[in-house]
């Protein structure tokens, strides 16, 4: 029985192992097409060139992304079961909200390049920049989605922490 139980334990240790490291990769992703969005174009006379470092929100999304990465690393080398553990459910919760508020800033920034804003008197600019903006939106893609996975590894850590105990 004992055999049993740490083969089980393996194996949960290894899909855990393999969560983070997509978490890792959404992030890191994120980060990556994010930072490397640019693209120049002319609207009538005039010529600008859009990329994220325009924008404070997308520059904090591709900031939280990259800080999130280097975490997603670093928890990789920690022991499986070590008086760590307790610290990391912690910083998963400050992760999954940095995640979660850089990905509710940088959407609405899109939301404005998407469609202006009539209001304050600012046009729609993804019309003139395609590519930008579709690399902008899978940046985002790849963001939620490694906001999803910290919420399902955080989610199971309290699980396994507060859930019942088998023997």
């Amino acid at each position: 029985m004992h055999i049993k139980l740490s083969s089980m334990a393996k194996t949960e240790w290894l899909c855990l192992l393999l969560v983070r490291l997509l978490a890792l990769g959404a992030t890191l992703s994120a980060a990556i097409v994010m930072a490397t969005s640019h693209e120049k174009a002319s609207f009538f006379a005039l010529s600008f060139e859009a990329k994220y470092d325009n924008t404070p929100a997308f520059k904090y999304f591709v900031i939280a992304e990259a800080v999130a990465s280097v975490y997603g690393f670093l928890v990789l080398f920690l022991p499986s079961k070590g008086p760590l553990w307790r610290l990391v459910i912690a910083l998963d919760v400050v992760f999954t909200m940095l995640l979660t508020s850089s990905i509710s800033a940088a959407l609405a920034i899109a939301q404005v390049g998407k469609k202006g804003n009539s209001s304050a008197g600012w046009l729609p600019i993804c019309d003139q920049v395609h590519k930008y903006c579709d690399q902008v939106k899978g940046a985002l893609i790849a963001g939620f989605i490694g906001a999803i996975i910290y919420l399902l590894l955080l989610l199971y850590s309290i699980h396994n922490v507060l859930g019942p105990k088998v023997q």
